[in-house]
């Protein structure tokens, strides 16, 4: 199953993607009299989303291109925005594939993840504008697999991890490089501009991808592929990830792990940068560097 955030007039609203259309969850509960949670983050909160996926599977499909086909929005219509703006953990992974970590002159993590945390605050959606910083002059974009949190866990054993997860999304990560190299101990500031961590367009649940570690993760600017790898070869894999985090701290429903990037591509005024993974839609973004505003 394939979920999305659309806008919806003033409002923002979780749907499921079938084959042509978008179907929000509003419009399911008002035709059919169901209660389903109207947004993502409350849906996973509620765990309800392998009870949606049931109902799905087992007929909704069927009934939504049916009896609610004039409630549907064509894909090419939609306007999604982030799948929820209030995660309540981002974690971020830095030098998770070892040739990022070459391209940077840094030495990969071997022991433990080399992880961070992002506050809320830096959510954006897709087409929504990454606004480079006065402060930087060399800001980075780095698109990542994002794995997102399905319930309330600790200690999830690795072989297990897929039964703490919701599914998977793009995300765009953001840093102001030239503040990080300045010293390492800015990593939390250079991370952490509003706009500096995209997310979306879709939620994709793990039945829908088959082999997760044979996706390939591209970062795309200005519509050329920078840098692009397959999730088998990062250092900490995704169920590591999620294994290693949950021993360290509780991770809640909606709480997200971006699993690192095959490479940062340096952003400037009116580029484009794309998140691209096998199967997935893509999730782009323009730049606007807020320091060509002010001139």
């Amino acid at each position: 199953m394939r979920l999305a955030t659309l806008k919806l007039g003033e409002k923002e609203a979780a749907a499921i993607r079938c084959r042509t259309h978008y179907f929000p969850l509003v419009s399911i509960n008002d035709r059919l009299g169901t209660d389903w949670p109207e947004a993502i983050l409350p849906l996973l909160e509620a765990n309800r989303l392998e009870e949606l996926g049931t109902w799905f599977d087992g007929g909704g499909e069927k009934e939504m291109l049916g009896r609610l086909s004039k409630e549907g929005i064509p894909h090419d219509r939609a306007v999604p925005g982030p799948l929820y703006r209030r995660p309540g953990k981002i974690w971020g992974i830095g030098l998770n594939y070892a040739a990022h970590a070459a391209d940077l002159s840094e030495k990969p993590p071997t022991v433990a993840p080399a992880s961070f945390m992002k506050p809320d605050t830096t959510v954006i959606g897709p087409g929504d504008d990454i606004r480079i910083p006065p402060q930087s002059n060399r800001t980075t974009a780095e698109a990542e697999l994002g794995v997102v949190i399905g319930r309330s866990c600790k200690n999830v054993e690795e072989e297990n991890w897929l039964s703490a997860v919701a599914g998977f999304t793009c995300v765009i990560d953001m840093t102001a490089e030239d503040i990080l190299r300045q010293n390492p101990r800015y990593l939390t500031l250079s991370k952490s501009f509003d706009t500096f961590f995209s997310l979306g367009p879709e939620l994709v649940t793990a039945d829908e991808i088959g082999d997760i570690a044979a996706l390939t993760v591209a970062t795309v600017h200005n519509g050329k592929v920078h840098a692009q790898n397959t999730v088998a070869h990062m250092t900490f894999s995704p169920g590591r990830l999620v294994s290693f985090h949950s021993s360290v701290m509780t991770m809640l429903p909606g709480d997200i792990i971006s699993t690192g990037t095959p490479g940062a591509a340096v952003i400037s005024h009116g580029d484009s940068v794309e998140c691209r993974i096998d199967g997935f839609a893509p999730l782009v973004n323009p730049v606007v560097d807020l320091k060509m505003e002010r001139r």
